[in-house]
C-alpha cells in the first residue's frame, strides 16, 4: 500500500506517519516528489488496522498496490529514478551508451576496445569475463583474469566498467575491479543470485530473460531492491518467439510499458536482440526513439575472429558511424549522449 501526503504536510506529519509504520514492525519507504510525498509500505498490512493512519494529520489517502512489485513500482516512487555509475548518470535526459566485447579474451583485445570505445562516445566497457554458453564446449571467460583487466581499462581510459556475474563467488570477485554488475538473461530468476546482487550495494543491470513476461522481469528487481540495492537498471535484449530471422525478437514496446511501470531507467541491447550487425544500428535509433535511457552494442576489434556472437558485433569504424548517427535522435528526444 502506499500512503499518499496532502501537498502542505509538513515534515513532522510525514515523520508521524513513518512512526506509526515502525510501531507496527512494518518498513516505510518514503519517496519526495516536488508536489507530493508518498510514504510506501512493503509486508502485511493487517497490522495497520486499528492505527486510524488514514485520518492522521497530512495523509491525503491510501492506495493499496495490487502488482507483487512494490519498490520498483512507479506508485511507490511516481518520479523517474537516476542511477549514478561513477560519473556517469543513467536515466532521464541522456542515452548512456555501453559498449565492448561479448567476451574478453586478452588483455590486448580489451585495451583497444576500451580506447576505440571512448573515442566514438561511450561511457561505459562492458565485457564478459563469465560466459554463461549454451555448450559446456564453448568459451566460458577469463574469469578473475577478465576482471583485472577491466579494472586496467577503467584506469587507462576512465570509462566505467561493466560485468556479467553468474554466481556469489562471481560477485565477490567482480566488486573488487568493476562499477556494475550485469545479471544475465539466463540468470534472470536465479533468486539466490538475484539477492546476492542486492546485498553487493553494487549497481546492478538487469537483462529481462529469454521467455520472461515484463511482471516476471520486474519482480526479479524487486529481489535486488528488497535486499537494500535501488541502484538497478533494467535491460531490454529481445525475448523467445518463433520468429528465425533473428537470433531473438526485440521488444520494442517494453521501454514505454517499463516507464509506465516502474521508476527504474530501461536500456536496450540490439545486439544480443537481433544476432546479426546489419540490424543493430537501426533497432538501436529505434530504442532511443521510444525512450530507452541507454544501449548495450558489442563491438570487437575482429568480429570475424571472435570467441563469443562475433556476427553481431560491430568493427570499431561501425561502432563510430553508429555514434554519429545516433546523436540527432537522441537530441530529437532531448537528450544528450
Amino acid at each position: 500500500m502506499i500512503i499518499i501526503m496532502k501537498p502542505n504536510a509538513s515534515d513532522e506529519a510525514v515523520q508521524k506517519v513513518t512512526r506509526i509504520i515502525q510501531s507496527k514492525g512494518l518498513q516505510p519507504h518514503l519517496s519526495k516528489g516536488d508536489q507530493v510525498t508518498i510514504v510506501g509500505v512493503v509486508g502485511d498490512k493487517s497490522k495497520l488496522h486499528g492505527s486510524n493512519i488514514e485520518i492522521s494529520e497530512g495523509v491525503d489517502k491510501i492506495v493499496n498496490v495490487t502488482e507483487s512489485y512494490k519498490l520498483v513500482n512507479k506508485k511507490f516512487h511516481p518520479e523517474d529514478s537516476t542511477i549514478s555509475v561513477g560519473s556517469t548518470a543513467i536515466g532521464p535526459g541522456n542515452v548512456t551508451v555501453m559498449a565492448g566485447p561479448c567476451a574478453i579474451e586478452s588483455r590486448e583485445q580489451l585495451m583497444e576496445t576500451a580506447a576505440a570505445v571512448k573515442k566514438a562516445g561511450a561511457s561505459f566497457l562492458r565485457g564478459g569475463a563469465y560466459k554463461p554458453r549454451t555448450s559446456p564446449y564453448s568459451f566460458q571467460g577469463l574469469e578473475e583474469e577478465g576482471l583485472k583487466y577491466m579494472k586496467e581499462a577503467r584506469e587507462a581510459t576512465g570509462l566505467n566498467v561493466i560485468c556479467e556475474v553468474t554466481s556469489a563467488h562471481a560477485i565477490e570477485a567482480a566488486v573488487k575491479y568493476v562499477d556494475m554488475l550485469q545479471i544475465g538473461a539466463r540468470n534472470m530468476q536465479n533468486f539466490e543470485l538475484l539477492k546476492e546482487a542486492g546485498k553487493s550495494g553494487v549497481p546492478v543491470l538487469l537483462k529481462r530473460g529469454l521467455s520472461a513476461t515484463i511482471d516476471e522481469w520486474l519482480n526479479a528487481a524487486e529481489y535486488i531492491i528488497s535486499e537494500g540495492n535501488p541502484n538497478i537498471v533494467l535491460c531490454e535484449r529481445g525475448i523467445r518467439t518463433y520468429e528465425t530471422s533473428t537470433r531473438n525478437t526485440l521488444d520494442i514496446s517494453a521501454v514505454p510499458v517499463i516507464r509506465a511501470k516502474s521508476h527504474l531507467p530501461v536500456i536496450v541491447d540490439p545486439s544480443h536482440a537481433t544476432g546479426v550487425r546489419a540490424y543493430v544500428e537501426p533497432l538501436a535509433k529505434a530504442a532511443v526513439a521510444a525512450g530507452a535511457d541507454g544501449l548495450m552494442i558489442e563491438v570487437h576489434p575482429c568480429p570475424s575472429c571472435a570467441l563469443s556472437d562475433g556476427p553481431q558485433s560491430l568493427t570499431f569504424e561501425q561502432f563510430e558511424t553508429l555514434m554519429d548517427g545516433l546523436r540527432p535522435f537522441a537530441g530529437l528526444m532531448g537528450r544528450s549522449m
